[in-house]
């Protein structure tokens, strides 16, 4: 935890937290908080800066906060996702959302098995809890969108178009043509399959709506890999 997450329902007036639970526990066992400690503190999509120990309790620490920063910038990508296993949809949004990712489409294709969609994971407090810990890990605060679309060729053609209008469109798969490009800097709208690959059909369907197929070498990555690496290259 680099930055302790603030939430509305923390204030007990208008600079003074408590802070309970996980995060009280976490400062008390790895940080080792005492009175009069500044921390690093963020209030949860608003600004960051520091918080002061004021007080400990059995259950509680008090905090008085100053947060005058803005959060990083977003990374200007959004990622277009096939459901990988419940497993790494969890590390693929964490590293994700840690790199700065803030807007996530999580679709089925034809390789994407249906029992992954009735998945616990999908639960918005488990992904929720999955980027709170990434926005810790990176002092970012703004919480990234997730939509779950569960019927790849009507969101291809009837929203995908508009969502990656003005961006440049990659699609990530191990038989492109292209090699992925290096510091574009540029908004991308970014379609990875699931770890079987996407089939011809879906490569076809997508080069329709503008999407160049780009590879990244001979090796095959999991999703969880594969994300941040072509973030990395990317930007």
């Amino acid at each position: 935890m680099n930055q302790i997450l603030l939430f509305p329902e923390d204030y007990i007036s208008e600079n003074r937290v408590i802070l309970k639970e996980r995060r009280l526990n976490h400062l008390r066992s790895i940080v080792k908080i005492k009175t009069g400690d500044s921390l690093k503190a963020g209030l949860i999509n608003g600004p960051r800066g520091n918080a002061v120990v004021i007080e400990t309790g059995a259950d509680y620490a008090t905090l008085e906060t100053s947060l005058t920063d803005t959060p990083p910038p977003p990374l200007p990508l959004t990622l277009v996702m096939a459901m990988p296993r419940p497993k790494s949809l969890k590390k693929a949004v964490h590293y994700a959302t840690a790199m700065g990712v803030k807007k996530f489409f999580i679709m089925r294709t034809w390789k994407v098995e249906k029992s992954y969609f009735d998945s616990p994971v999908l639960q918005n407090e488990t992904l929720r809890m999955e980027m709170i810990l990434a926005l810790e890990q990176s002092r970012d605060t703004v919480m990234p969108e997730i939509h779950i679309k569960k019927l790849f060729r009507p969101f291809v053609e009837d929203e995908l178009n508009s969502i990656s209008e003005g961006t440049v469109k990659l699609t990530a798969h191990p038989a492109g043509e292209y090699e992925c490009p290096r510091d574009i800097r540029k908004p991308v709208t970014l379609v990875i399959g699931p770890e079987g690959g996407l089939i011809d059909f879906e490569i076809r369907l997508l080069e329709e709506t503008g999407f160049v197929t780009v590879n990244m070498g001979e090796r095959i990555l999991r999703v969880e890999n594969a994300i941040p690496a072509i973030i990395g290259r990317l930007y």
